[in-house]
């Protein structure tokens, strides 16, 4: 990458596509992909499994402990891709924060009606299709003055890979 964004975030609302393209991203640029949700402290997990949107105190100890391992990936080898909902302002502040360095946010955006498809047909994950609403009424949209790219969301996945990597190379 030749832009000064080393740390790439895909963010949004569960079952917008984060992983799939983080993982994408990560391998195309050739660095690590870090799973956000991986860092999720068994009891976030739980509550969100029995339905409970977590509250801003949950998430605050996972999002620092995520900023910190963004740090340490980036001291250990350059650049980073991160799958992360970061749905408010203050969530991206706090990685931005705890990481040390500036982070380039990329929302994937999608309807409604689609992602609650795409929540539907997934299998496996933890993250309830009933939380979908509290998470679109948490999610503030970057504004002007963040590094930020919003996609659409339902494009394939490689030209959202490609459209990153045009944004940052």
């Amino acid at each position: 990458m030749t832009d000064t964004a080393q740390v790439i975030v895909v963010m949004g609302v569960s079952g917008a596509g984060k992983s799939t393209i983080g993982t994408a991203l990560a391998a195309r640029m050739g660095c690590v992909f870090v799973e956000g949700d991986a860092l999720h402290p068994a009891a976030n997990v739980e509550k969100m499994r029995r339905g409970i949107p977590l509250t801003d105190q949950d998430r605050q100890p996972w999002l620092k402990a995520l900023g910190k391992r963004l740090a340490e990936e980036r001291r250990a080898g350059g650049a980073v891709v991160c799958a992360c909902s970061a749905l408010k302002r203050a969530y991206r502040d706090c990685l931005r924060t705890e990481a040390g360095t500036d982070i380039l946010f990329v929302l994937l955006d999608l309807s409604a009606d689609l992602l609650a498809e795409r929540m539907a047909a997934r299998k496996g994950h933890f993250m309830p299709a009933s939380l979908l609403q509290s998470q679109m009424a948490t999610l503030e949209r970057p504004v002007s003055d963040e590094r930020a790219l919003i996609i659409p969301g339902d494009l394939p996945p490689d030209e959202i890979v490609q459209r990153i990597i045009r944004r940052t190379g």
